[in-house]
């Protein structure tokens, strides 16, 4: 359903400042059906990617094409079946949420004989059926991100892009938003690809994308992802966390990365950690404050593919 394939994005430079390659020869598919979740340190240049397959953005080379629609040829064809959901607040607050549905339905020419069944089928999954004569500005930060949500499915998309759309929100309020939004993912067969820094947000979709520096690092499944790990990892806190993982380095030819202040060691394919959790405690004691023994998430795949740090761990 979205097909891209050698996207490179380069933004210009100035006499003082080189040229910047955003995107770099990206190749991806998410399948019709599919809710696929992006994620990616700042500077990955997902945000990027999100603007060129919103249209805002002409990339420099490559092709993009979404529900069979070559999105630089047929831009209008593409708008048709799209659904976005930005960031950034896209209603008017000081409307109500009956009128900024009205406006979207002006916006897409919404015939007025339909606008009545397609408001209340676009509504039927919220907790807005009360308060349409509400100025948006009243409601609370999940209520109107509903409204957002409820604004972009009155046009009937069949792929809905989501710019981090839980950024903000309470974690009542972020669970319930993404609870309907996998709702909404299986009664109607959307096609959702989701920006997101919240690994607990991935744990259920169907397919994770990584990106760092322009370049898809890893994409597959939740359960893949993590295998790719181990079936268990240590992990240790220490004071010393950076000193710690050098000797683990030197001294056990462990590999280990650092978050912090913690030290994880994947373990070996058999996911006994005991033994190494025993050796360890016996040689470092002094320097730790803790060890314990866990499966891997999806924030030790991001720290793992990226080397960096998973910023958006809860």
């Amino acid at each position: 359903m979205i097909r891209i394939r050698n996207l490179t994005h380069i933004y210009p430079g100035s006499r003082k400042v080189a040229p910047h390659v955003a995107v770099s020869d990206l190749s991806l598919d998410v399948r019709e059906g599919e809710f696929a979740i992006l994620s990616g340190p700042n500077g990955s240049g997902k945000s990027t990617l999100f603007r060129i397959l919103c249209g805002l953005a002409r990339p420099s080379t490559g092709q993009v094409s979404i529900a069979g629609f070559d999105l630089l040829t047929e831009p209008a064809r593409v708008r048709g079946v799209l659904g976005v959901v930005f960031q950034s607040p896209a209603v008017d607050k000081q409307l109500t949420v009956a009128e900024n549905l009205a406006i979207q339905a002006d916006l897409y020419d919404i015939p007025a004989a339909d606008y009545l069944a397609r408001r209340d089928l676009a509504l039927a999954w919220t907790d807005l059926g009360g308060r349409l004569d509400n100025r948006v500005e009243t409601l609370s930060g999940g209520l109107a991100r509903q409204v957002e949500l409820a604004k972009v499915l009155m046009t009937n998309p069949r792929v809905l892009l989501l710019d981090e759309p839980t950024t903000g929100l309470d974690p009542v309020s972020r669970r319930n938003f993404l609870e309907a939004l996998q709702r909404l993912h299986h009664e109607r067969g959307l096609t959702i690809l989701m920006t997101s820094h919240v690994f607990s947000e991935a744990e259920d979709v169907d397919r994770v994308a990584i990106m760092r520096e322009g370049k898809l690092m890893a994409y597959d499944t939740p359960q893949a992802l993590r295998a790719m790990i181990g079936t268990e990892m240590v992990v240790i806190q220490s004071r010393e966390a950076a000193s710690l993982a050098g000797r683990l380095e030197s001294e056990l030819g462990l590999t280990v990365s650092v978050v912090g202040d913690e030290v994880r060691l994947a373990e070996t394919e058999n996911g006994d950690s005991l033994p190494l959790l025993e050796k360890i405690l016996h040689r470092y004691r002094p320097d730790i404050r803790s060890i314990s023994i866990k499966q891997p998430g999806l924030d030790d795949v991001f720290v793992r593919v990226t080397g960096g740090a998973a910023s958006g761990q809860e």
